[in-house]
């Protein structure tokens, strides 16, 4: 089928309408209702003109705006075809869904730079239709380049050390990492061919091409794209990225930019090298540069879903299973046939819609109840039904159950691989090993999350050895204690269990025990009593230098005889309240996420918090924290409905007596969260089942199947 082009604006407008918008958003920051107001409008104007090209496109028409050529074969132009239609279309419509939820988050969250937050997000959302509607590779590297600065504000958002770190890293991975190996094979395309133009099939002149350039130039470009979908070894920056507050981790992980990785790779291999050739360009032992792109692609998955799997921090879980996830679309790009590529294409849509879900369930976990980690999270799915509900599906949807999205698309690859292995190469046998493997895998790191909140209870949590703990568990109770600590927190200090050293009811302690008061003055020089049972004065043996091995006389304390005594040197932190959490992870989520500084969290509790219960106190810091009456009340979430012990003052986990129960009318009534969250969590949910249950009907499998179908050899059409 011959594409007809038709020269038209509505690429460019699709580009410049949120860039436009983000102006607005700035001018605006004095009036947060119509600041979002701007961020909504702009979102549907977007959708309204990609979506009104949909129809021509899937009638074969292709949609093109030039600037014009500045070098022979090289213009800077714009062009909505079927490929780019499916990212446009995509990214478009959730960038509405998360618009929304934005709104309820970054409020409920009381998250500071809000007007900066909303602007480099819509600049981000222009450059992801740039990359969607590229016509060439340089188009395409002028638009990647972008979306990294302009992601920049929204990783490092919290402005802390870490945050700016992984912002860092996030620009040294991407931008000088990735965009430069891009800028180089586009530069070694052009010098083989002439021609750097997206051609569906491939670019004819690298097809006679010596094969050596041709193989360094196509990984050059796969690696280059692949560093923003996370594949390993260089996807360190996914999980540090976690810093950042939730709708920018579903951002970087569902809407725009691993996806504009997945994209990219997917230009690559079907509209520069083509599928066949990319087959044919021959390695050794028999692989070809698609079997080492799925290969790649079939390691990542693995090893990301064997990572998963002990992470307790629920937004780094799911960053992991993001580098798993992103891996199958890569796996099943390089399988040449047409099952292969049409479930690769699909699991771009399907992904989004199911990650997405699973972020935004994270996000409302932390504004509505504080909790971030696993561990904390028994019996949680009576406070959080709906939330917890939707989680739940989308799990199950990761894992490949039927009838929800993401059965289909890995059905799809599965019998792209068998039927590749069967006709072509014996190595596709294992790559559909490997797929089947990441399905069992993701059931393994899910089902302890949904385990842990709708089947155990806050008194009696079995820790699972999954979660970062010992083999086999440990049962203990995540309640806080009446005295501010946990029951854990009363376990002995070299390792017994809480129940080794409880008194028994009724037993009184001896009146002759060391007193505290004696243990102190012990300390400090003076004489202990004969009840301490040490010997005092001149009796006790000090021992001698050499008697400490490796240690110097002068970094030793001692008193003013100069004898050595242990110094009992006492911190400020009150013992009746809980220790802060210290987690030994590797990454900079571990040690400060976004979501665990919240204004009612650890070391907010001197009044500087802001009182929602009643609305009489607020923190003062944010010049944008006073939104107005309307403001408040379009967003005030659990707070308002009373039995506030379950969020105020709380920092995580369950609070004393356990999870406050709410039913499903409750929570369709709004007692669950704000709908602001809520609404976007249940629409994700939704498309996630639709996708599953009618592909055709909601237009991608329609769109992929023209995609494929004019992408391949006649001798692999279609079945």
């Amino acid at each position: 089928m011959t594409d007809a082009l038709v020269s038209d604006p509505r690429p460019l407008l699709a580009v410049l309408v949120s860039f436009v918008a983000a102006f607005f958003i700035v001018a605006s920051h004095r009036s947060p209702n119509v600041r979002e107001g701007w961020t909504v409008v702009a979102s549907l104007a977007k959708f309204g003109i990609v979506a009104s090209m949909l129809p021509a496109v899937l009638g074969g028409a292709v949609f093109e705006w030039s600037l014009g050529a500045f070098l022979p074969g090289v213009e800077f132009a714009l062009r909505a075809d079927a490929l780019g239609m499916l990212f446009a279309f995509l990214a478009s419509g959730l960038w509405i869904v998360t618009s929304f939820y934005s709104i309820g988050y970054m409020r409920g969250n009381d998250e500071t730079n809000q007007t900066r937050y909303f602007a480099a997000f819509a600049v981000s959302l222009s450059a992801t239709m740039g990359i969607a509607f590229a016509a060439n590779l340089v188009t395409i590297f002028v638009f990647y380049e972008i979306l990294s600065i302009a992601t920049y504000p929204l990783v490092a958002h919290d402005e802390t050390a870490e945050a700016r770190s992984a912002g860092r890293k996030y620009l040294a991975y991407t931008m000088f990492g990735g965009g430069v190996l891009v800028l180089a094979g586009t530069a070694l395309v052009y010098m083989i061919a002439g021609n750097v133009s997206f051609t569906a099939g491939g670019i004819q002149e690298l097809a006679n091409a010596d094969p050596g350039l041709a193989m360094l130039a196509f990984f050059l470009l796969a690696i280059g794209f692949g560093v923003k979908a996370g594949i390993m070894p260089l996807h360190q920056w996914l999980p540090e990225a976690m810093v950042a507050p939730t709708p920018v981790s579903g951002l970087l992980h569902a809407v725009a930019v691993v996806k504009s990785g997945a994209f990219g790779v997917s230009r690559v291999v079907l509209d520069v090298f083509g599928p066949e050739l990319v087959f044919d360009l021959s390695l050794p032992f028999g692989f070809s540069a698609g079997l080492v792109l799925s290969t790649i692609g079939a390691i990542t998955l693995t090893a990301a879903s064997l990572i998963a799997l002990r992470k307790d921090h629920l937004k780094q879980r799911l960053a992991y299973s993001t580098v798993s996830q992103l891996s199958y679309i890569i796996l099943g790009l390089g399988l040449f046939g047409w099952y292969g590529l049409v479930g690769a294409l699909l699991h771009i849509p399907a992904h989004a819609f199911m990650k997405l879900t699973l972020f935004f369930c994270a996000g409302n976990l932390h504004v509505s109840t504080h909790t971030d980690y696993i561990s904390e999270m028994a019996g949680i799915g009576k406070r959080m039904p709906l939330t917890m509900g939707a989680f739940t599906v989308a799990s199950l949807g990761m894992a490949g159950i039927p009838l929800l999205a993401g059965f289909v698309s890995k059905y799809y690859m599965l019998i792209g691989g068998i039927r590749m292995g069967a006709e072509l190469t014996p190595v596709a046998y294992y790559l559909v090993g490997a797929l089947l493997l990441s399905g069992v895998l993701n059931i393994a790191y899910f089902w302890p999350v949904i385990y842990t909140a709708f089947f155990e209870a806050e008194d009696a949590h079995d820790a699972k050895p999954l979660v970062d703990f010992r083999l086999g568990g440990e049962s203990r109770s995540t309640l806080p204690a009446t005295d501010g600590g946990r029951a854990v927190d009363d376990a002995a200090t070299d390792g017994g269990r809480p129940e080794d050293e409880d008194v028994e009811a009724g037993e009184e302690t001896d009146g002759d025990d060391t007193d505290v008061d004696d243990v102190v003055e012990s300390a400090e020089g003076d004489a202990p009593t004969e009840d301490a049972g040490t010997p005092a004065g001149d009796d006790a043996e000090v021992p001698d230098d050499s008697d400490i091995p490796d240690a110097e006389l002068d970094d030793l304390p001692t008193d003013g005889e100069g004898v050595v005594r242990p110094e009992f040197n006492t911190s400020d932190r009150d013992f009746s309240e809980p220790a802060e959490r210290v987690d030994t992870g590797d990454y900079a989520v571990d040690s400060r996420p976004s979501d665990a500084d919240v204004p009612f969290g650890v070391g907010h509790g001197d009044g500087t918090a802001v009182e929602r219960a009643d609305g009489d106190e607020s923190d003062g810091d944010d010049p944008e924290a006073d939104h107005g009456d309307d403001d408040s009340a379009a967003v005030d979430h659990d707070h308002s409905h009373g039995d506030a012990h379950d969020d105020h003052g709380h920092t995580g986990g369950p609070p004393a007596g356990g999870w406050r129960h709410i039913d499903g009318l409750d929570a369709l009534r709004g007692r669950e969260s704000t709908w602001f969250t809520l609404g976007p969590i249940l629409t994700a949910m939704s498309l996630a089942v639709l996708l599953g249950v009618i592909p055709y009907e909601m237009g991608f499998l329609e769109l992929i199947e023209l995609i494929v179908d004019t992408r391949l050899p006649e001798e692999v059409m279609r079945p």
